[in-house]
């Protein structure tokens, strides 16, 4: 008697939520070591401590995980009702920074918080509630069965709102991501692609305009397509040059776990904004290549919840996150390999930073609780862990 096919584990209902938890605790794991590495010579300079800046992303990550899985079995009311507000809280934290004495500059953007322990960077989080906002209402339009007509003056005002306080504080690289994930909204939504094209291309028009008339932001405009121009090496040329010369010099195996030479001064946000470079040098084309397929099993899970959802702001909401997460991967790993003008932007799950860490699990909680009230992926969890107990 023949055995009955085995069925495909692709094709299992969990599959995407097993995905979204495996690629982003690897993801995690490999971002604590990686700044680790990254950032033990600029620790040990501005800290006194090579392993200052280590601990402080350890704590981060030990504080997200517990906070991922509680908020993981958040009802879907609880999340509507953080939704409704998302426009609101995003503001008024994008406020706060303007307040003398709370919000802090850091290299020229005023876009922090100061709690004096722990600085806080409010626009990360406002990434989240924007979305979360955006799509409750979006939802709401679409079950109303209005969307097409609404939904551009829907959404677009409260996100512009937020990039111009964004950039109130100088950081284009922020408000550039915000933009983006509204057009990724715009785009889920299903209006006409002449529209979003439209819109992309007034985007881009305006961004332009904010490059061409500061000086820094178009110095770098002019020299990421040829870092090692001698006449912009040394200025802004310095960091997307180094950058290319720790990923040319890992090959494709790497240097070694901790070998680096760009990040002993020659490479400035190497354990943030460059992170990308450092894992290029020390684990070679290889480790890049590791990570590119972490990230995108990442998104495509992210993307598979969202579809296998029949609820309307569930969809809008994973779809958002997962678009948030691809565009930040782009436009850091973009920098990193000089396709595009450096923008100072993190690497999910990877780069230095407890706010950005802290948003993107927020997401992940809300694509995980997602997941898990899907009654199919619920029961094949549950019958999961209940075998591994009793094994």
């Amino acid at each position: 008697m023949s055995k009955a096919p085995t069925k495909n584990k692709l094709q299992n209902p969990a599959a995407a939520f097993y995905g979204l938890v495996i690629s982003a605790g690897l993801l995690s794991i490999i971002g604590l070591v990686m700044v680790f590495s990254a950032s033990s010579i600029y620790s040990l300079d501005t800290k006194g401590s090579s392993i200052a800046i280590f601990i402080r992303q350890l704590i981060f990550l030990a504080f997200c995980i517990p906070m991922a899985i509680l908020l993981s079995r958040l009802s879907h009311d609880r999340w509507k009702l953080l939704a409704r507000f998302g426009l609101v809280i995003s503001i008024a934290l994008l406020l706060v920074v303007r307040i003398p004495g709370i919000g802090k500059s850091v290299n020229g953007n005023q876009n922090w918080i100061s709690l004096k322990v722990v600085d806080v960077q409010p626009s990360e989080l406002a990434k989240f509630l924007l979305i979360l906002w955006a799509s409750q209402l979006l939802a709401s339009r679409l079950n109303a069965g209005f969307m097409r007509v609404n939904v551009l003056a829907l959404i677009a005002p409260g996100f512009i709102i937020a990039s111009a306080l964004v950039m109130w504080g100088r950081d284009l690289g922020t408000a550039s991501v915000l933009m983006a994930i509204l057009g990724g909204l715009l785009f889920v939504s299903g209006i006409p692609l002449r529209l979003v094209g439209t819109l992309t291309a007034t985007a881009a028009v305006a961004i332009g305009f904010l490059i061409a008339t500061t000086q820094y932001r178009a110095a770098r405009w002019s020299v990421f397509l040829n870092p090692f121009d001698p006449a912009q090496y040394k200025n802004e040329g310095w960091q997307p040059a180094h950058s290319l010369l720790g990923l040319a010099s890992g090959g494709i195996f790497g240097v070694g776990l901790g070998g680096s030479r760009q990040k002993w001064g020659n490479l400035p946000e190497a354990h943030t904004d460059f992170i990308f470079a450092v894992i290029g040098e020390e684990l070679g084309l290889l480790g890049t290549l590791f990570i590119l397929a972490l990230l995108g099993t990442l998104i495509y899970c992210s993307l598979r919840i969202a579809m296998r959802s029949t609820d309307s702001f569930t969809r809008f909401a994973c779809a958002g996150i997962a678009s948030w997460i691809a565009i930040q991967t782009i436009l850091n790993i973009g920098s990193a390999v000089s396709l595009l003008p450096v923008v100072g932007v993190t690497l999910p799950l990877l780069s230095y930073g407890g706010s950005a860490l802290i948003a993107t699990y927020l997401g992940i909680a809300f694509i995980a609780s997602s997941a898990l009230r899907d009654p199919e992926i619920k029961s094949e969890v549950k019958n999961f862990v209940a075998q591994r107990l009793h094994r």
